[in-house]
């Protein structure tokens, strides 16, 4: 599945790009280049989404239990 974020382009006056996603807070990275930050941002975004999906996961699976059970059909 693809997804699309909008994302930041920050020229620094050290050089360099630094790039975030504004709906994916924390999501930031940079790159010498703005080629280079795109591809950056892109990597961390895919991590973050993937560390989101585990915590959900995670999340889910504390909350829930699966037990089994027997029960007398009558027929």
């Amino acid at each position: 599945m693809k997804m699309e974020f909008d994302i930041v382009l920050e020229k620094q006056a050290e050089g360099g790009y630094t790039a975030y996603a504004p709906t994916l807070p924390g999501c930031i990275s940079e790159g010498e280049t703005k080629n280079e930050a795109i591809k950056n941002i892109n990597e961390a975004i895919s991590l973050y989404l993937e560390e989101t999906r585990k915590t959900q996961l995670k999340k889910l699976l504390n909350t829930i239990s699966i037990v089994k059970t027997q029960v007398k059909a009558y027929t």
